[in-house]
């Protein structure tokens, strides 16, 4: 017990985003300061020259994500933070990340909008941006945490997943979670789990850049270790070469998402409360989910059989596990700040099996529970009429 209470700290969830990172690995930041995301780059400023690693405060966000794609480049495991105008920014060099297979991690701590909107009030807008904000099929992966301790986690997982898989990953906070301070235990740095990037077993020679590699993931060569290949965001060949063939165009975009689509059992994660016996499943991410988990007790305690999902991993869409909970659910609830972006996925795959019913608010402040236990009633007491 001793133990526990000498390692217990008090946290906010953008300290524990920057603590995640730092125990992952990653040892560059470049970034630009924004409000909520601004802690983020300061503590990293403080940090990372102590750890032997380099912060850089850009001219702007495009800057910023270019020069995470340059150091990930040359072999360091590198990170961005910004909230949704610099996102908007960051979206082209995104797309080249994907296009290039340059492990990156790009934190947004999501404000309101549109445009500056409120630089201070949480939201949930850019949830369908994080997914196909940049253009073309791109593969992405984009997490969402719910508690502090869940940003130093699903931090640590996004470096390891980007590195993993070789792509962009998004970690989609709120300024609620961002914010938001509690008391937390980090794990022993021997607890952790650090994956690096899969280094090329063959000489520069014979090196294909773009291979297919192992579950569709080419090994990688870091720029300056003897290795020099073509980068580019054009469409290319296995050595990296650009190429207006029909046949290589396509093999090349469908591996890209099937290095992902490939690989759900190992990217997805989830959890559940009361989905047992549930009759109506609430499906929260983010802030949101901590309201609907009051919500749900809440409800419980009315008589009322609610359930909470909640996805840990926003992108891909856990298809599977939103079809299964449709097959048995009267409705699915889906309480979100906006105007029911992610609603219209569960709609997508569930629609035609259940009823789905969104509690949407851009005002600029979190949904509390009453709001989603008065939805739950009106579902309730409609399934009881029908």
């Amino acid at each position: 017990m001793s133990r526990v209470i000498e390692m217990a700290r008090l946290m906010q969830g953008n300290e524990a985003v920057a603590e995640g990172a730092l125990a992952a690995g990653v040892r560059f930041f470049a970034g630009y300061p924004i409000t909520p995301s601004t802690e983020i780059a300061e503590i990293m400023a403080e940090r990372l020259p102590r750890l032997g690693g380099k912060f850089i405060q850009m001219e702007d966000e495009i800057a910023s994500i270019a020069a995470i794609i340059g150091a990930s480049l040359a072999g360091v495991k590198s990170i961005t933070a910004t909230s949704g105008p610099g996102f908007s920014l960051m979206q082209e060099n995104i797309g080249f990340a994907a296009m290039a297979e340059v492990p990156i991690v790009i934190v947004n701590v999501q404000r309101s909008g549109p445009s500056t909107g409120m630089p201070t009030a949480p939201a949930q807008g850019d949830v369908m941006q994080s997914r196909w904000g940049t253009h073309g099929d791109h593969p992405v992966i984009v997490l969402s945490p719910s508690s502090v301790r869940e940003a130093y986690d699903l931090a640590v997982r996004s470096v390891n997943l980007a590195e993993k898989y070789r792509v962009p990953v998004v970690l989609l906070m709120d300024e609620v979670i961002g914010h938001l301070r509690e008391k937390v235990v980090l794990p022993s740095p021997g607890e952790l789990e650090v994956v690096n990037r899969v280094e090329p077993d063959v000489g520069p020679e014979k090196y294909l850049p773009f291979g297919a590699g192992d579950q569709g993931v080419p090994p990688m060569a870091n720029f300056g270790s003897g290795y020099r290949y073509h980068v580019t965001g054009l469409v290319h060949d296995p050595k990296g070469l650009p190429t207006n063939n029909p046949v290589v165009a396509e093999k090349l975009i469908k591996r890209l998402q099937n290095k992902i689509d490939l690989n759900l059992d190992d990217i997805m994660i989830d959890t559940g409360k009361n989905l047992e016996d549930a009759e109506i499943v609430v499906l929260a991410y983010g802030a949101t989910a901590r309201s609907a988990l009051q919500a749900v007790k809440d409800a419980r305690k009315e008589g009322i059989k609610a359930g909470l999902y909640r996805p840990a991993v926003l992108w891909p869409f856990p298809q599977q596990k939103v079809g299964a909970l449709a097959e048995n659910a009267r409705a699915v609830l889906v309480p979100e700040m906006n105007l029911g972006q992610y609603r219209l996925e569960v709609e997508r795959v569930a629609g035609e099996r259940t009823r789905v019913v969104g509690v949407n608010r851009v005002h600029g402040e979190l949904i509390t529970p009453e709001e989603i236990l008065a939805a739950l009633r009106e579902v309730h007491k409609h399934d009881a009429r029908s």
